[in-house]
């Protein structure tokens, strides 16, 4: 099996924190009942809509069944090539399916194909028995591992979302697993197939070629787009159409979940959410090293008020054009001279649109002398003026004293 890595400490941080960040009025809209799209590297969320109202949640389910039956397997050091044997709850159960049967050998490999692609509920309900000894004490481990999640409007009953009853969940709270099922490598492995060949078994002669239920994966659907990430779709009658997405271009990554849509509108609008993240979100400059952010009272300088102070280093952000970036700066009252240029004399922490981006130093680009300092200077070149007057006068005086001497020689030589 392959190892289930964890990916960036930035995706898995966002799994718990989640920063509201209205989306300019008017920017997009859905017709489903609840959304949220979430910008993955700071767990900020973009838009929402009722995305703290439990719904239900169709297939959605399976996205926690498969990373709970992968994270199993990683604890029993079990490969996801293991062979397993098909038990008799998973076979001939209603809605989608594989069609899998009782006594039939299969790879958990194919489960989980099984389950993401075709959303198959025969799939999800072996994959879970295999994995957790049993459906009961499965479902348990979901719910535990979506407390874990930080989720706080979520319930599972069941492991493939058959069963509307019970089984429910927020928008908020898939956004939070499914970004832990982001960070996993074997999950996205899988999610993010189109097509698959389950091969043939012990009960099945032949091949059987099985595709995703995620339409925007396939390039020949209206609203394929490249950026698409794998995640998982839903429907029940009373659930609606649902579905879980992931998108990364430019290296940037989105998570959109949709629930309560109908299939006329649900993956044109979730084109529309995320090509306008795209269009709309983009790194730009809060800080460079020439601006005065701010300044700080100076004492015991006569030639300058205050301090300026400047960005130790240039800090960039991910948002919006229209956001504005402000500051919270930790700076001394006031400072006395002299200050060094170079100094740091504090900190700035920097906003984008009321979101905390990071902190710089601050400091000065010049120096600035105290009044001591330069009055003392001042005085020594007086003095050293003063020293040089009385020297040249002194000498003058000495020339012109020899002078008047050697005049009053000369005067008593004529006398004689």
């Amino acid at each position: 099996m392959q190892k289930c890595f964890r990916r960036l400490a930035a995706v898995l941080s966002c799994v718990i924190l989640f920063s509201v960040f209205p989306c300019p009025a008017g920017a997009v809209s859905t017709s489903a009942v609840s959304s949220i799209l979430m910008d993955v590297d700071s767990g900020r969320v973009l838009y929402e809509q009722n995305a703290d109202v439990k719904m239900l949640i169709a297939s959605t389910t399976k996205i926690m069944t498969a990373l709970v039956a992968l994270e199993i397997l990683e604890e029993l050091s079990l490969g996801a090539d293991s062979r397993v044997i098909v038990p008799a709850e998973a076979a001939g159960l209603e809605g989608s399916s594989i069609y899998l049967k009782v006594g039939e050998k299969v790879m958990m490999e194919e489960l989980l194909y099984g389950m993401m692609l075709q959303s198959g509920n025969d799939a999800a309900t072996a994959a879970a028995i295999c994995a957790g000894g049993n459906l009961r004490n499965f479902v348990a481990r979901m719910n535990r591992k979506a407390e874990e999640l930080g989720c706080t409007g979520t319930s599972f009953t069941c492991v493939h979302g058959l069963y509307d009853y019970g089984n429910v969940s927020t928008a908020e709270d898939l956004a939070k697993i499914a970004s832990a099922c982001y960070a996993n490598e074997t999950y996205m492995q899988v999610a993010n197939t189109q097509s698959y060949t389950l091969p043939a078994t012990n009960l099945h002669q032949n091949e059987r070629a099985i595709t995703s239920t995620n339409l925007m994966l396939n390039p020949e659907y209206a609203y394929y787009r490249d950026y698409i990430r794998g995640m998982k779709t839903g429907f029940t009658t009373l659930a609606g159409r649902c579905f879980v997405t992931f998108a990364e271009k430019d290296g940037h990554t989105y998570g959109l979940v949709v629930l309560g849509s109908d299939l006329d509108n649900i993956y044109r609008e979730c084109a529309e959410i995320l090509d306008w993240a795209f269009a709309s979100f983009s790194d730009r400059q809060l800080t460079d090293t020439q601006t005065v952010l701010t300044t700080v009272p100076l004492t015991k300088c006569r030639s300058e008020e205050a301090v300026e102070l400047y960005a130790a280093s240039g800090l960039s952000g991910y948002g919006h054009a229209d956001d504005e970036v402000t500051f919270e700066f930790s700076v001394p009252e006031s400072t006395s001279a002299t200050v060094k240029e170079g100094a740091v004399l504090g900190t700035a922490t920097v906003y984008l649109d009321g979101y905390e981006m990071g902190t710089v130093d601050l400091v000065t680009h010049k120096e600035y002398v105290s009044d001591f300092r330069s009055d003392t200077k001042t005085t020594l070149l007086l003095m050293a003026a003063l020293i040089g007057i009385l020297i040249v006068l002194g000498f003058l005086t000495m020339v012109a004293g020899g002078g008047s001497l050697n005049l009053r020689r000369r005067s008593r030589s004529r006398r004689r």
